[in-house]
């Protein structure tokens, strides 16, 4: 798979002062500089678009040679040398790894003659959660970025561009460069104020609000939970972790997208920012869930366990993600792609974005007849599916004695 040159370009003749840089590594740009924009003062905090994570899929090996992923980051640079825009971009030679799934795209464009891959991907690599794609102060900026990200697609025989989990701001960007919109669903547990767990199972029905109380003492009966964050977490916690997260890979995908040495690093970086919630029988581990605490939101990522316990995966990844937020003030859990059985568990639908530009007219115009039915189907699915939330009509603020701890 070759990328596309990694030289500098004008990104428009008329406006020389803007130039956009390619990188074939983050670790060619200061994390200070990466940083400044794409976590910028006053923002909440978005762990994963922060270089400590991006380059440590790189440096890790997860994200590069012989892994489909392969680096073309975007800096935009004003007077060819004040970086004021940026863009995690990849050169992908298939469609792993991103959660909003376009195979048959890829198959009916293939079967007529065309060649999808490689494509254009923006995106945090294996992670589904809404963040800035495009990364700039202004809307003009975030266009230049665009508009040079499709221009390298379509001056390159590329297939496509792809921009996946955008936040509001970069969706608006996009429309307004023709890009086509996609949207799916997520559940996300809103944090309306609870003032602990058992106020929020106070605001659910009577037979849901039951269901979850047998459904933490079972998950919880002989284990023991904990909270791990910061300097507390260990390279043996990394271990018990990875091991748990294996056994999830294999039994899904066949092998996990991530390496040991990826942990690691994220331990060394950003243990701030991870929380492990580990279960354990008479000192022996048994499952792990880990999460990433950002500005407004704790992101439930990634889970195995190393024994069967009913509804384990229910409390490690959902209802300890709850009891996390609302210890520490979080405005939501995002619990990850998929999953409706969230549903029944406090966890609401709610849209994700993504934006698309086909670079040959035929395949377009049959994505975007595509496109207009799957937005409407999304829209009709919301809505029935917000029908189901388990929720009283009137929520109380009476715990009806009831408290949940950690």
């Amino acid at each position: 798979m070759t990328a596309p040159d990694t030289g500098d370009t004008a990104s428009h003749p008329a406006e020389a002062r803007l130039r956009v840089r390619r990188l074939g590594a983050l670790s060619e740009v200061s994390a200070a500089v990466w940083d400044g924009l794409a976590n910028p003062a006053g923002s909440p905090r978005d762990p994963f678009i922060s270089h400590a994570f991006l380059e440590a899929l790189e440096a890790s090996g997860s994200v590069g040679p012989g892994t489909g992923w392969q680096a073309c980051h975007l800096l935009l640079l004003e007077d060819g040398e004040r970086v004021v825009g940026a863009m995690p971009l990849y050169l992908k030679s298939h469609s792993y790894g991103e959660f909003v799934f376009d195979h048959a795209w890829a198959d009916a464009f293939q079967r007529a003659g065309g060649r999808y891959y490689p494509k254009l991907q923006a995106a945090v690599p294996f992670t589904p959660v809404t963040g800035p794609r495009l990364l700039a102060p202004t809307p003009a900026l975030k266009a230049h970025l665009l508009a040079e990200a499709v221009g390298m697609a379509e001056a390159s025989g590329i297939s496509s561009l792809h921009l996946t989990f955008l936040q509001q701001a970069d969706v608006e960007v996009c429309a307004a460069q023709g890009l086509l919109a996609r949207h799916d669903l997520q559940y996300h547990f809103e944090n309306v104020g609870y003032a602990d767990f058992g106020q929020f199972l106070a605001t659910l029905s009577s037979n849901r609000r039951k269901n979850l109380r047998k459904e933490r003492e079972r998950a919880r009966e002989g284990l023991d939970i904990v909270w791990k964050t910061g300097s507390d977490l260990t390279e043996g916690d990394w271990d018990v972790f990875f091991a748990c997260y294996t056994d999830t890979g294999s039994r899904k995908w066949g092998s996990p997208y991530l390496n040991r040495r990826f942990f690691s690093l994220l331990g060394e970086r950003m243990a701030d920012h991870c929380v492990l919630m580990l279960a354990s029988r008479g000192g022996q581990p048994v499952a792990a869930a880990l999460n990433l605490i950002g500005g407004e939101a704790l992101y439930g990522r990634y889970w195995g366990r190393l024994e069967d316990v009913p509804f384990l995966h229910f409390e490690l990844c959902y209802y300890q993600a709850i009891d996390f937020a609302l210890a520490h003030g979080l405005k939501r859990v995002e619990a990850g792609a998929q999953g409706e059985h969230k549903l029944a568990r406090g966890y609401e639908p709610v849209i994700t974005r993504s934006a698309h530009h086909l670079c040959h007219p035929g395949l377009r115009l049959a994505v975007e007849r595509f496109l207009e039915a799957e937005r409407a189907a999304v829209a009709r699915e919301q809505a029935a599916l917000e029908e189901l939330t388990p929720f009283r009509q009137e929520p109380t603020t009476d715990t009806g004695g009831a408290r949940d701890e950690p």
